[in-house]
């Protein structure tokens, strides 16, 4: 973070007490404004009330959970960063977690200052400059607008795969290894997992090659992925 930023409001939304006060005190004592939330209900009314920048959301909660969480604000239009909890059995609501629009997640246990890199990572937005409208491979992208379609189709993407496409176009034809899509579309600069990045790059492909059109992101063994059109 450089200096003079402010790291942002977290609203961390967890039905257990403990991992309630614990990411308090931790994020407080990262120079975060933090808010919490026992239960999904609670953080949509924080939320309408005053958005924080970035949302901590535990993924399995009774009543709403976090998906459903995530779900909502995506339906209604709120583009906040959504980091999701989950417990390492819950693989499954993980990835319903990221299809609801969560933009990253981490397993329980984990370090506080992974997490407030995470987040410091989701708060460097970079805002587009100018009008660039990328247009490669049948795909037109506007990032201004964050909107994308291929062969006249508009796409259907969270902001996650959206961010992950645009870097891709912008580098056609270029193998980007998973570490570089990592720092370029996450921001992470520390060591994770790039699972993620096989992850997303799933997604992405199975809403590009919908209705049998070709494959445009291809995976290059032990070096990464590139977009590049293989019909032509």
């Amino acid at each position: 973070m450089s200096e003079g930023e402010h790291p942002g409001g977290v609203l961390v939304v967890d039905d257990d007490a403990a991992i309630r006060r614990s990411l308090e005190r931790g994020l407080r004592l990262s120079g975060f404004a933090v808010r919490v939330a026992d239960s999904g209900a609670a953080a949509l009314a924080l939320i309408r009330d005053t958005p924080p920048d970035v949302l901590v959301l535990d993924v399995s909660m009774p009543g709403m959970s976090g998906i459903e969480v995530c779900t909502r604000l995506r339906d209604d239009g709120l583009d906040l960063p959504v980091l999701m909890l989950s417990a390492l059995d819950e693989t499954a609501d993980r990835i319903a977690g990221l299809q609801a629009g969560g933009d990253d997640y981490l397993v329980k246990p984990f370090a506080l200052q992974e997490l407030v890199l995470r987040l410091r990572a989701l708060l460097r937005r970079r805002p587009p400059t100018g009008r660039e409208v990328l247009r490669v491979a049948g795909l037109v992208i506007d990032p201004a607008a964050r909107t994308a379609e291929r062969d006249g189709r508009p796409l259907d993407l969270t902001r996650r795969e959206f961010e992950l496409l645009a870097v891709l176009a912008r580098n056609t034809g270029i193998v980007l290894t998973r570490d570089q899509l990592l720092d370029r579309v996450w921001g992470y600069d520390f060591d994770v997992r790039s699972d993620a990045v096989d992850t997303f790059v799933s997604y992405l492909r199975r809403k590009l090659e919908a209705d049998g059109r070709s494959r445009l992101v291809h995976t290059v063994r032990g070096v990464g992925f590139v977009l590049r059109d293989s019909s032509s």
